[in-house]
């Protein structure tokens, strides 16, 4: 989390602020990924307030302000990406914004109907699997305990089963694609206002109408 210089034509106060408290809501943006991907399918809820650019929500802005620096390329829309929000996140966070899929370490989407084909995006290889890119995808809600998707794999006794608004045909598609190119493939995170839920490749997504 590194502030940059302001891009051309931006004046400060245009800015909304980051964290207000930078060390400790950094940490706790962290603590709730990483419960998110240790226990798929768990509803994380971001313990604090924050204001979110345009066309970003609260619990997305906190977790690639968290995340996201100089070291870690960010792919968004252009319209994003040349907006408030590129700016945001540009200035907090000091992250380079590319303008191809396969280059960004993160990538942010604002809804599941906009998933790419996988060989779009860093999958890692076979002597580094991890080196494979994080997709952040805006929801319109997120319910656990319940719901048409059942979710097996690591990090959960058995199963559990969750609703995701806004999950089709498409998004089935692309997680059975990924599940098959398993060690490789993409970890996705979804975020509902300060909201998120991991759904990382390890993890078996059966959906049941």
């Amino acid at each position: 989390m590194n502030a940059s210089a302001p891009a051309a034509g931006l004046h400060l106060e245009q800015l909304l602020p980051g964290f207000a408290d930078p060390v400790h809501h950094a940490q706790q943006a962290f603590r709730c990924l990483l419960d998110a991907m240790s226990r798929p399918g768990s509803l994380q809820s971001l313990p604090f307030e924050l204001s979110a650019p345009a066309g970003l929500q609260p619990a997305l802005t906190a977790l690639l302000l968290a995340l996201a620096d100089r070291d870690t390329p960010l792919w968004l829309l252009p319209d994003l990406r040349s907006g408030a929000a590129g700016e945001h996140l540009r200035f907090h966070a000091g992250c380079p914004l590319v303008a191809e899929m396969g280059e960004a370490q993160f990538l942010m989407l604002q809804n599941l109907d906009a998933l790419p084909t996988l060989d779009a995006l860093r999958l890692g290889d076979a002597a580094y699997p991890d080196r494979s890119a994080t997709l952040f995808i805006e929801v319109p809600a997120l319910e656990t305990g319940s719901g048409s998707l059942r979710l097996r794999g690591p990090g959960i006794q058995g199963e559990t089963r969750i609703e995701v608004a806004g999950w089709s045909e498409i998004s089935q598609a692309f997680v059975q694609d990924n599940r098959r190119r398993f060690p490789l493939g993409v970890d996705l995170v979804l975020c509902a206002g300060r909201q998120l839920l991991a759904l990382p490749r390890t993890t078996l997504i059966d959906w049941e109408l």
